[in-house]
């Protein structure tokens, strides 16, 4: 809280943040704050980093340091109005540094500015800026038979069902597809929950605009990890695709868990 600092002090205030993924909240913001992402992991190369501002961030703007210099990721203005995630590349994998700059204020009302961050190491977060760009972890190209495989084994969802509708959200550059559910065999979160009134499974699971989803029929096997609270696509191949390929691993001793 920005209440707890001494009024005559002009030092900024830092916080180091252990975690690859976990989120901030900054009370009635005042002067700066410096939040330093350092998480315990040896060796882990983390090529992005993603933020997300809560629905009601007020009362500052977020910076990223870079080469000693500050460039804007998220403003006050813009924070409060678009609730999407702006991602960037990391330059120092071990370390990131963003400065939040507390707005000036003419009167002590509650203000909070609260955000939630991950850290990604997947490689395709190669390329320049990802501002304003839905997560980059997702691709759109099918699964080989071994990343399907290990997407049963390591995914933080993995349930059997049909697309019941796809809507496109252009602005943000992502889609949703609603899946009804059949079966689920393991999800992080309440992702997928029962519909008290039909008794139906069902969940959202997000992807880029660009992967051009549409909606088919059949059974698949939808699999990928959760970001923000929300599911975000990984492999989904059609499920009797998935069990003659299971079933085929299984037999040679090649399945690296079991289904």
């Amino acid at each position: 809280s920005g209440l707890s600092w001494e009024p005559r002090s002009r030092a900024v205030e830092q916080v180091h943040l252990r975690c690859t993924e976990g989120s901030l909240e900054w009370m009635y913001p005042a002067r700066a704050l410096r939040v330093v992402l350092e998480p315990n992991l040896s060796g882990v190369r983390h090529t992005a980093v993603c933020i997300k501002p809560a629905s009601d961030f007020q009362g500052a703007s977020i910076y990223v340091e870079r080469a000693g210099q500050l460039h804007l990721v998220v403003s006050e203005a813009e924070g409060a109005r678009l609730h999407h995630v702006s991602c960037f590349s990391a330059h120092t994998p071990q370390r990131v540094a963003l400065f939040l700059q507390a707005s000036p204020q003419r009167d002590i009302r509650r203000r909070m500015a609260s955000f939630q961050y991950e850290l990604l190491s997947n490689q395709s977060a190669a390329g320049p800026e990802f501002k304003k760009m839905a997560l980059v972890e997702a691709m759109c190209r099918p699964c080989d038979d071994v990343e399907l495989l290990m997407a049963i084994c390591s995914s933080d969802f993995v349930v059997k069902g049909s697309i019941r509708n796809v809507s496109h959200d252009s602005e943000n550059h992502m889609s949703q597809v609603d899946v009804s559910v059949q079966k689920v065999y393991r999800q992080k979160n309440r992702i997928f929950q029962q519909d008290e009134a039909s008794g139906e499974w069902r969940g959202p699971v997000r992807t880029l605009l660009q992967c051009k989803v549409k909606k088919g029929g059949g059974d698949f096997l939808f699999t990928g990890n959760e970001h923000f609270g929300e599911a975000w696509l990984g492999c989904a191949p059609r499920f009797k695709d998935f069990m003659f390929i299971y079933r085929a691993a299984r037999e040679r001793g090649a399945n690296p868990c079991e289904f």
